[in-house]
């Protein structure tokens, strides 16, 4: 009775939705007063009991100016002007399946993920990003080769028992904080909802096990003017970007009253860094501009010109033969080489050490990654440069339950090994000795709860071997580099059978046979038909 006439009150007061099929439910919160405000709380509590029982809601405060709440997913936000409380996935009980809490969705994660007994765990994943991407095929799809979605695994495939187990779920949102004793982890949605109708919100995961697999950020060397004006290529986002800024350039560069030297400037591409993933899209983008833009932007063909820039020699972990290859090749197609390091970025050129200032219509910035702000904010032993430090398990020493692998993770220095560069083969192979770290030593041990991995036998630690590097240069050539370190000999190789082995080496090391499909297609219909170049 008494729920009922709250109920009825509840439907009684100015402003408030009582449609609770929505998904979204707004309170004002500028006429409500105190007493309205509790049982708007007390009503939102039992919805989101009854709604979401996996989650358990808490929130009981009160505000000046009344509550507004919103629902989305399988977490809530309580803002209010003096104090809220964010949802919570509890721990696990007794009869339930110990849980693992993955962060992250990149090759370490989804590799991980991929290979996870669900019999034995439940998993939960949280990423700001439901998808994994193909990074090594990623600078194709900035100038056509490849559509965006050849390039992209959906999480859900990857692992589906995040979509379909009761106790295994996927959750977008960013990690902010991690309380080790707790064995909880903090999150919040992403603040860029794209006019969706939410605002951001806070919840938090407990976990029996966590893996943290977050990746890493672009290296700016506190350079002024990177972060504003330069595009990076570590997303499909970012190539999104870069695509519809370089067919922006070539368009607006054909319309009457550009000067001459706006011409130039805008169709200007400038690379930074000569690493693989530098070098590779300025091979791309010399072979769009030969075979695309001379046909199809011909009024301007004679102002698009590419430039790498890199302060030491491009490609510095090839054999010294390949990068010799890949600078005549590079510079007879067009690309112009150029050895400084970058002073300043300014929005319409950049200025080097040396005074010289080079103007810029599409600025692509690829000089490393480094730890992201994330990484840099726990409270975790940290190995040289910055990363999260592990032992020779990919376990965090210091903390019970955690592990770490993939661009965050490095080993300590006490274990005496070296911190492994920030490869997508690097943690792929983390990713798969970690799973099986878990399915047949840590759960074959009955040791998947929290706190009870601390004495058994994890068997044989991580070992890495190089398998090799390849990248292309563009106009059907590549490198294929086979040795397992760069002093060490080995298969060195350049040219058209290279580039058919790197063809051949990535399409089957795409995720899906679905991604596989795509890719293949899309590689046959550029051929035939020449690159898409409409900008959506």
């Amino acid at each position: 009775m008494a729920l009922a006439r709250i109920s009825r009150n509840w439907r009684r007061s100015p402003g408030i939705n009582t449609n609770t099929n929505s998904s979204i439910i707004p309170f004002s919160s500028t006429s409500h007063s105190t007493s309205n405000a509790k049982t708007v709380s007390r009503i939102l509590y039992l919805q989101s009991l009854t709604k979401a029982d996996h989650m358990n809601f808490e929130g009981r405060g009160r505000g000046r100016h009344g509550i507004e709440g919103y629902r989305f997913g399988h977490a809530m936000r309580i803002s209010e002007t003096e104090n809220f409380h964010y949802a919570s996935l509890e721990p696990t009980k007794p009869g339930d399946k110990p849980r693992v809490v993955v962060l992250g969705t990149g090759w370490g994660a989804c590799r991980f993920l991929k290979g996870i007994d669900t019999t034995i765990y439940d998993i939960v994943c949280i990423s700001p990003r439901n998808h994994m991407v193909f990074t090594p095929l990623l600078a194709s799809t900035c100038v056509g080769t490849l559509e965006l979605r050849s390039v992209t695994e959906p999480v859900g495939r990857v692992q589906p028992a995040l979509a379909k187990h009761p106790g295994s779920y996927f959750y977008l949102a960013s990690c902010t904080d991690i309380d080790t004793k707790k064995h909880e982890v903090y999150c919040e949605t992403d603040d860029n909802n794209h006019g969706l109708g939410y605002e951001p919100y806070r919840f938090k995961v407990a976990y029996d096990k966590l893996v943290i697999a977050s990746g890493a950020e672009p290296l700016t060397f506190g350079i002024k003017g990177v972060k504003e004006h330069a595009h990076f290529l570590r997303e499909v986002s970012h190539a999104q970007e870069i695509r519809k800024k370089l067919l922006l350039n070539l368009m607006v560069s054909e319309n009457p009253g550009v000067s001459e030297e706006e011409k130039e400037r805008m169709l200007h591409c400038v690379v930074i860094g000569g690493g693989p993933t530098g070098v590779e899209f300025s091979g791309e983008l010399s072979d769009f501009i030969v075979r695309d833009v001379f046909q199809r932007y011909a009024h301007v063909k004679n102002y698009v010109r590419v430039t790498l820039i890199e302060a030491n020699e491009i490609l510095s972990s090839f054999d010294v033969g390949l990068r010799q290859y890949a600078m005549k090749h590079l510079t007879k197609y067009g690309v112009r080489l150029v050895r400084g390091v970058v002073k300043e970025v300014q929005p319409q050129k950049l200025i080097l050490s040396d005074g010289s200032v080079v103007p810029y219509g599409l600025l692509v910035w690829s000089t490393g990654v480094g730890p992201s702000q994330f990484i840099k904010s726990l409270h975790l032993p940290k190995s040289p440069g910055g990363r999260i430090g592990v032992d020779e398990w990919l376990r965090v020493p210091s903390v019970e339950d955690v592990f770490a692998l993939g661009d965050c993770a490095g080993f300590l220095e006490h274990t005496g090994r070296q911190v492994l560069p920030a490869l997508a083969q690097v943690a792929e192979r983390e990713g798969k000795f970690l799973v099986e770290l878990f399915n047949k030593k840590i759960g074959k041990q009955n040791a998947g709860r929290a706190y009870s991995a601390k004495d058994i036998d994890l068997g044989d630690p991580f070992v890495y071997k190089h398998l090799g590097s390849m990248a292309s240069v563009g106009r059907y050539k590549a490198l294929v580099d086979l040795s397992q370190s760069k002093d060490a000999g080995g298969v060195s190789m350049a040219g058209f059978v290279s580039w058919l082995i790197w063809r051949s080496a990535y399409l089957t090391r795409v995720l899906s046979w679905r991604n596989r499909f795509y890719v293949a297609i899309n590689w046959a219909t550029t051929l035939v038909f020449g690159r898409d170049n409409t900008r959506i």
